[in-house]
């Protein structure tokens, strides 16, 4: 058990009383309270290995404690090791293009924005060929590859973000071949990396796009430098030295130095006779210091343990972690404390907790992981994933909080990843005894549906379900959509990884307590049911799942 600290003891005992007289079994002053407190300076931005995390681990521990929970972890602890490498990059000794012999610095964060993933003291790339390869996407169930197996050792990948049909007309070969404006994995910016290194690529650098990433170059920069990575065997670590975005114009001015054309080889990248095209006279030299540390952090998991079916699990999940500290922004906070992204999903969990525990005891288990590093990579999720406490076969469902919107009621709530599985089904049903309707994502181009912890339980069949806010406009009860855009614009334009991300005494919790509920009502219907939810026919991970359909019977 770990110690709590006096200054997290006396934030406990300072929480609103648990017990709920209120007719809704979501209590807004509660979830408050929750993110006040986690979101405050004494937790330090919660980034992974630092004393934040100790901070944050001990108040994890002490509420689901205080509320009556089990340890759900490993061997009857609360948590479960996660051991990180993190890095981070020092002042460039190097850093630039060539292009026939004439240099071209580049600023880091203006021109473009490196990390690495190796665990060493000094990262290099020395005057390596630039190689532009499409969209970077191999996928031979849709018959496409964009490499055609040109060799890419010691060389530096350059790619497009999403996927090659983002962007495609009727008559391409890539329209619709990967979900319209739907992104798949192929288009998430770990995938390309991931392939890259696969291809034996020494670097890897995506062209940013704000439409193509769903984020502007303010969210690219956000992390500085650091990366996180899972400890891994060395014959495992990924064969990039560094990795990263170049920002847009300064992809089309490179492009254009060696006399292509980025705008053509957009539209060339959509044929699925693409091969790649080598950066004529171009090359990538970068030379950089590195800071090391392997850091343990942790899961929080926590159960409620059922009484007829306790090896079938429940799970509702959300991340403790956020970005730590950083530059002081214009009122002088150093902390980006993720008070929505993924305090107020914590909050939920408390409460979903709250409310089970006060009613008759489940059927299933009901866990609660509280997951580390999300905001590094959803590493805390994959690392218990690769190894679960609970058999993925036997996991009911894994329901996902993070990131609610913060501007009142909603007469709809938004579905993120539509036609995957049954569960946005269930979410129909109870969406509808709340007198609302559901409104799939309107922005599905930018793969919400795989940038969640939840993604990592989907990778091994689990079925899930991801309540996330800024996944589509809401149709607010006062404002109506305009202004559930408006409030999207505003929390991703200005405050997403950003200080700003702090509590707010103009926050409007009622829309989050809609979603916080719905949630609540889908679990307890699973964990005091016998169903099973499914995936869809189409669905990527429906295979997954069918193979384990034995162990359900």
């Amino acid at each position: 058990m770990l110690k709590i600290i006096p200054a997290i003891a006396a934030l406990i005992l300072a929480t609103p009383a648990l017990a709920q007289t209120a007719p809704s079994p979501i209590d807004p002053k509660q979830i408050e309270s929750s993110v006040r407190t986690l979101a405050s300076d004494l937790f330090e931005g919660r980034a992974p290995g630092s004393a934040g995390e100790d901070r944050t681990i001990g108040y994890l521990i002490a509420r689901f404690q205080a509320l009556g929970l089990e340890p759900g972890g490993p061997d009857g602890q609360w948590t479960q090791p996660v051991p990180l490498l993190h890095t981070k990059l020092g002042a460039a000794k190097a850093l630039g293009v060539s292009v026939k012999g004439k240099a071209t610095p580049w600023n880091v964060g203006k021109d473009v924005y490196l990390s690495t993933l190796q665990p060493a003291d000094t990262v290099a790339v020395a005057n390596a060929p630039m190689v532009f390869v499409g969209y970077g996407v191999k996928a031979p169930e849709r018959g496409w590859d964009d490499f055609k197996g040109a060799d890419l050792k010691g060389k530096v990948a350059v790619f497009l973000v999403n996927d090659p049909d983002f962007e495609a007309i009727k008559g391409d070969d890539a329209f619709d071949k990967f979900g319209g404006r739907t992104m798949t994995y192929y288009g998430r910016w770990t995938y390309k990396f991931e392939e890259a290194a696969r291809q034996g690529a020494i670097g890897s650098l995506i062209v940013h796009d704000t439409p193509g990433a769903g984020y502007g170059w303010n969210v690219v920069v956000s992390p500085q430098g650091e990366n996180y990575d899972l400890v891994r065997d060395a014959d495992k670590v990924t064969s990039l030295q560094l990795q990263g975005w170049i920002e847009g114009s300064a992809a089309t001015k490179l492009f254009a130095d060696t006399g292509l054309d980025l705008s053509a080889l957009r539209k060339a990248a959509r044929s699925k006779t693409f091969k790649p095209v080598p950066l004529p006279s171009a090359t990538f030299a970068a030379t950089f210091p590195v800071t090391r540390e392997v850091v343990q952090s942790k899961n929080v998991l926590a159960k409620i343990p059922g009484t007829k079916r306790p090896d079938e699990i429940v799970m509702f999940g959300a991340h403790w972690d956020a970005y730590g500290k950083g530059p002081a922004d214009a009122e002088g906070r150093i902390y980006r404390a993720g008070a929505n992204d993924d305090a107020l999903g914590i909050a939920g969990l408390f409460e979903i907790a709250r409310a089970i525990k006060s009613g008759p005891p489940p059927a299933r288990s009901v866990v609660f992981a509280a997951w580390t590093a999300e905001e590094r990579g959803l590493l805390g999720s994959e690392s218990y994933a690769t190894h679960p406490v609970y058999p993925p076969e036997k996991t009911v469902a894994n329901l996902a909080l993070d990131i609610l919107q913060t501007a009142g009621t909603a007469k709809d709530v938004i579905l993120v990843g539509v036609g995957q599985g049954t569960l946005e089904d269930d979410l129909a049903t109870f969406a509808k005894a709340q007198g609302r309707t559901v409104t799939p994502e309107n922005l599905p181009e930018r793969g919400l549906f795989y940038r969640a912890d939840h993604f990592s339980m989907a990778k091994r069949g689990v079925p899930v379900l991801l309540m996330m806010g800024i996944a589509g406009a809401a149709d607010l009860a006062q404002g109506g959509r305009a202004a559930g855009q408006a409030w999207i614009d505003s929390y991703t334009g200005k405050c997403y990884h950003q200080a700003c991300d702090a509590w707010d005494a103009t926050w409007n919790l009622d829309g989050a307590v809609q979603d916080i509920d719905l949630m609540l009502r889908i679990g307890s219907d699973l964990a005091n049911g016998t169903r099973w939810p499914e995936w869809k026919p189409g669905s990527e991970f429906k295979a997954i799942r069918d193979k384990s359909a034995s162990a359900r019977k």
